[in-house]
C-alpha cells in the first residue's frame, strides 16, 4: 500500500507540474518501548521528544530529507527500514519490535499566484500483537511486548472514542496515539 500511495503522489504532482510546483520532505519514526527514534538519523537510538505547536504535533529534532523523485522516498524507506528496531521471538524469527511511521510532507507553489498550500501523509506499519504464552518473551522481548500491546490498546481506545463521538479523546495515553492526533481527526 505505501508504494502505490507513494506513486500516486508523484503521478499527480507530475500531472499537475504546468500549474504547480512541488516539493516532497520525507522524515521516519519509530515508537520502540514508548520513545520515538529518528530512524534516518546517524543515531537512530537516541530518543527524541514530541511537542504541541500551532500546526499539530510535531517531533523536535527529526531528520526531514528532501525527496524529489519516487527513488529518493525509496530509498529513505530502505535505509529507515534497515534502522528499525528487530528481534526474534518464538512466535516470529523476524519481528519488528516497534511501529514505523513514514512522513511525507507536501508543500504547493500555484505557479500563477504564488498560493502555497501543503499537506502531510502519514504511512504506519504496526508492529504486531503478541501473545506472550505463544512468542515465550522474556526480558527485553517481554518489555518489547508489552509496549507494543499497550500502544495497540492505546489506538483501539482512540478510535473507540472517535467513533462514538466522545467529549474526551486519550490521545496523550500512548507515544503512537499523540503522534497520530492530527491525522486520526483531531486538530
Amino acid at each position: 500500500m505505501y508504494y502505490r500511495a507513494l506513486h500516486q503522489l508523484f503521478m499527480t504532482a507530475h500531472n499537475r507540474r504546468a500549474t504547480q510546483s512541488y516539493t516532497v520532505k520525507v522524515s521516519m519514526v519509530e515508537i520502540y518501548n514508548e520513545t520515538v527514534r529518528d530512524l534516518l538519523s546517524k543515531d537512530p537510538t537516541q530518543s527524541l521528544d514530541l511537542r504541541q505547536g500551532s500546526k499539530g504535533v510535531y517531533i523536535a529534532g527529526v531528520t526531514v530529507a528532501d525527496a524529489p523523485t519516487l527513488s529518493s522516498v525509496h530509498e529513505l524507506m530502505a535505509f529507515g527500514g534497515s534502522n528499525r528496531a528487530k528481534g526474534a521471538t518464538d512466535a516470529n524469527e523476524f519481528s519488528s519490535r516497534s511501529h514505523s511511521l513514514v512522513m511525507i510532507t507536501l508543500e504547493g507553489v500555484n505557479k500563477a499566484t504564488g498560493a502555497r498550500t501543503s499537506g502531510k501523509l502519514v504511512l504506519v506499519d504496526l508492529a504486531g500483537s503478541e501473545r506472550l504464552a505463544k512468542s515465550h518473551a522474556t526480558g527485553e522481548r517481554l518489555k518489547e511486548a508489552k509496549n507494543i500491546n499497550r500502544s495497540l490498546s492505546a489506538l483501539g481506545d482512540v478510535i473507540s472514542a472517535l467513533v462514538a463521538k466522545s467529549s474526551h479523546v486519550p490521545f496523550r495515553n500512548s507515544k503512537l496515539t499523540y503522534l497520530l492526533k492530527d491525522s486520526l481527526g483531531e486538530w
